[in-house]
């Protein structure tokens, strides 16, 4: 990877980017989302494999320099709790082949069920993996987040297979519940979990959630900024990315994030230019 970090949302496509990112109702969605965030969370994995047709016309929309963070589907993670999957590992990562340069994390959530006794599981999940591609996992157990033996042993396991342990900051909704529906239902779905923030290997990352009020959700979010810029100068590509009750203004927080770290480190190229009114979608040399 060549860039110094990535940055994106869980999705490529919202009827409400039209007036931001996706304007020109003759273009992919995914190409001119693509023009403005380097890396997108590949959610539509967990629930299936894409056709290979799909496959292709992603690969046909995006330019090298863009990366995909897909999860592992659903019947690996949860239906089958890791056990006897080598088939559908081999399946997926077949199915993905032609995205192989454009590969940025492979993602491992596992649900709040795995705990510490199915840590020997994801071991041996973890090590049978092929090299040449790095993942990540994200657990929801609360005994990895206490401090204590479980996530000792977790946290060592990552460190010693070379996986990244996913970051998922929900502070900020949690402190700020409101009573509309929309926050509502991201209070029912998210996980309300302590903060960890390490790396475990080389390409950490942070998915980071704010309120429908930005400005409370920037201010929650404006440590990372400091810490996304030291794990740069340690040599690790970040990847990053936001997210808001509906998603719908997540280009904005992220496009926030990253004119943040170019004031405090010019060089990383924020790559955003003026969304209003854009009709043709023109990527820009450097980070993005």
């Amino acid at each position: 990877m060549t860039s110094d970090y990535f940055i994106g949302l869980p999705q490529w496509k919202h009827p409400q980017w039209v007036q931001s990112i996706l304007p020109d109702p003759e273009q992919g969605d995914l190409a001119q989302y693509a023009a403005s965030f380097s890396s997108v969370e590949g959610n539509t994995t967990f629930y299936g494999l894409p056709a290979v047709s799909t496959v292709a016309r992603w690969q046909a929309e995006t330019p090298p320099g863009f990366r995909f963070c897909f999860k592992f589907p659903q019947s690996i993670s949860h239906q089958s709790g890791l056990r006897h999957v080598d088939d559908e590992v081999t399946a997926l990562l077949t199915r993905l082949q032609p995205l192989a340069e454009r590969l940025g994390l492979l993602c491992l959530q596992l649900p709040s069920r795995f705990g510490p006794e199915h840590l020997p599981e994801l071991a041996r999940f973890l090590t049978a993996l092929p090299a040449g591609v790095r993942y990540a996992v994200e657990v929801r157990h609360l005994a990895f987040f206490q401090r204590g033996d479980a996530e000792q042993r977790l946290n060592a396991l990552l460190a010693d297979v070379g996986a990244n342990r996913i970051s998922f900051d929900t502070r900020a909704l949690f402190a700020h519940p409101q009573p509309d529906p929309i926050t509502q239902e991201a209070l029912a779905q998210k996980p309300r979990l302590p903060l960890r923030v390490l790396a475990t290997a080389d390409a950490p990352m942070l998915r980071f959630i704010s309120p429908l009020d930005l400005q409370q959700g920037q201010r929650w979010l404006a440590p990372w900024v400091e810490q996304v810029l030291r794990w740069i100068g340690e040599g690790k590509t970040p990847f990053v990315f936001m997210h808001t009750p509906s998603n719908a203004q997540a280009p904005e927080l992220a496009r926030w994030f990253a004119n943040e770290l170019q004031k405090r480190q010019p060089r990383l190229a924020a790559g955003f230019e003026d969304w209003a009114g854009r009709r043709v979608v023109r990527r820009q040399p450097g980070l993005f």
